[in-house]
């Protein structure tokens, strides 16, 4: 790439910041917002966040009654199932929210899939249908009521992993030689080029799109994935099991996490700004190293080969063709 828009711009908050830090003094009231998997891990202290702010708050969750009962108590927040799996589901869900007439003035892309089974009923690579391809029928769908904001944003919530992806253009399923790491990976590059390509489309319908890289938070259902010896492997952590919080190293705390998301959601200081990759609250530098993951050092600047415009596009339209399959 010849120019990118990958230049941080001081935005005050750091990589210690929290969500209640970045969104003090903001008054969300009046503010409709949409929350995949914003029940649990960082999507539920994203809802905390944004319902304490005075925002309403619409869960997307799978499990209706486990999303409740991980909700209750806060203020203005309902929940709507959700199977980003399941195309019937995501069309369900956008008629039920476009039958109100609200606008939507912010849709967070937050639910996220890691591992088995490697397949959905589709066939389509698990990681990839979930992370990605629901959300992308998922924003296309909701764009009428995002339109109607008149502002409106949306948030992808990616990881430094998609430094280590590349779309498989032949094979985005794994047919041959399923990897799940490498698999995740894509799901992460894929929700870079999709916010890049989003806002390409969207900017002019007032609509802005963020990718966002919230730090590796332990604790939440993703990450625990791993098991207790791979977390210590990488220094998340301790001998006894208790999380090794370094912001500066990326190691979060849920509050710490859910910082980038809420900031990308909410913060002035993004208005005229969109298409771009966030990390520690700020515009992410670009930084095309190869640098590999370890215990003191988890790479997740920008890359340029997610921030591609031709390969967004290219993304994009292998998305409506498989969508439309």
């Amino acid at each position: 790439m010849t120019t990118h828009k990958q230049h941080p711009i001081g935005t005050g908050f750091q990589a210690a910041s929290t969500a209640d830090d970045v969104v003090a003094g903001l008054d969300l009231r009046g503010k409709s917002v949409i929350v995949t998997g914003g029940h649990a891990g960082l999507g539920l202290e994203t809802t905390r966040t944004l319902s304490r702010a005075g925002a309403s708050v619409t869960v997307a969750a799978r499990d209706v009654d486990r999303a409740r009962a991980a909700l209750s108590g806060l203020d203005d927040v309902e929940v709507g199932q959700l199977d980003l799996t399941d195309p019937t589901s995501i069309d369900a869900f956008t008629a039920r929210w476009l039958a109100t007439g609200r606008p939507l003035h912010v849709l967070i892309n937050c639910a996220g899939a890691s591992g088995g089974p490697t397949h959905d009923a589709r066939g389509f690579d698990t990681q990839f249908a979930t992370n990605h391809l629901g959300h992308f029928q998922l924003t296309r769908a909701l764009l009428p009521a995002l339109r109607a904001a008149h502002g409106a944003r949306v948030v992808n919530v990616t990881s430094g992993a998609h430094r280590f992806g590349k779309i498989r253009w032949d094979d985005p399923n794994f047919v041959t030689g399923h990897d799940r790491r490498a698999a995740y990976a894509q799901s992460k590059a894929a929700n870079v080029l999709f916010t890049v390509e989003l806002d390409r489309r969207c900017a002019a319908d007032g609509i802005r799109a963020y990718a966002v890289h919230p730090g590796v938070v332990v604790g939440t259902k993703l990450n625990a994935s791993a098991g207790p010896d791979a977390l210590r492997a990488m220094g998340l952590i301790d001998e006894t099991g208790r999380p090794i919080i370094d912001p500066l190293a990326g190691k979060k705390t849920p509050q710490q996490g859910a910082s980038t998301i809420v900031f990308a959601a909410t913060s002035p200081l993004l208005a005229a700004i969109g298409g771009v990759y966030l990390k520690d609250n700020d515009i992410a530098p670009l930084n095309d190293e190869l640098m590999s993951l370890s215990a003191d050092h988890i790479p997740s600047d920008a890359m340029s080969h997610t921030l591609d415009p031709a390969s967004a596009r290219r993304l994009w339209e292998m998305s409506e063709h498989m969508l439309q399959g």
